[in-house]
């Protein structure tokens, strides 16, 4: 009897906190995606490279938590060599990351002016937390897109994860 009790009051906290579940999920799991950097990219040229990116969530088919918060802010951003694995992220001087949804304009939310030659294959950018990305997360789709100078050419396309990680207040659907 106190088995059921308790899985009953279980059961009430948690469809009762969906709201408060979501802005944990949402908050807690990078949006990610990967970029190429081809080899023909030319040295010292503001180049670009875009993709959508996805997270945690959205991978599980969940769409709408998005709707459960509010007031978001960019925690971190990243960068690491995903193919090949131990390629140095000096390869670039200076990158920058925008991020879209279709339905409102493009916003800057990293950068790196100073990337030094050596740093190794993660680089951690300089973040935008003076605004809200609120309109921009709450779209159908994020596009990230990873604006850059190559210090040397290349001699094989780069592969570069891109993570951002956003932190957000529980809000109400």
């Amino acid at each position: 009897m106190k088995r059921m009790l308790f899985a009953a009051v279980a059961a009430v906290i948690l469809f009762s906190g969906c709201g408060t579940v979501q802005s944990i999920i949402k908050s807690s799991f990078p949006y990610t995606t990967s970029l190429v950097v081809p080899a023909s990219s030319k040295s010292n040229t503001t180049l670009s490279a875009s993709s959508t990116a996805g997270s945690f969530d959205e991978s599980l088919g969940n769409v709408n938590g998005n709707q459960y918060i509010k007031d978001v802010k960019i925690a971190s951003a990243r960068l690491i060599a995903s193919n090949p694995r131990d390629k140095s992220m000096g390869m670039f001087k200076s990158v920058k990351l925008f991020i879209s949804n279709g339905a409102s304009g493009e916003v800057m939310v990293a950068s790196r002016n100073d990337v030094s030659e050596h740093i190794g294959s993660d680089l951690v950018l300089d973040i935008d937390n003076s605004r809200f990305f609120d309109k921009y997360i709450k779209g159908n789709s994020l596009k990230i897109r990873m604006e850059y100078i190559l210090r040397d050419t290349l001699t094989t396309d780069v592969s570069v994860r891109t993570s951002l990680s956003f932190s957000a207040s529980p809000g109400h659907k």
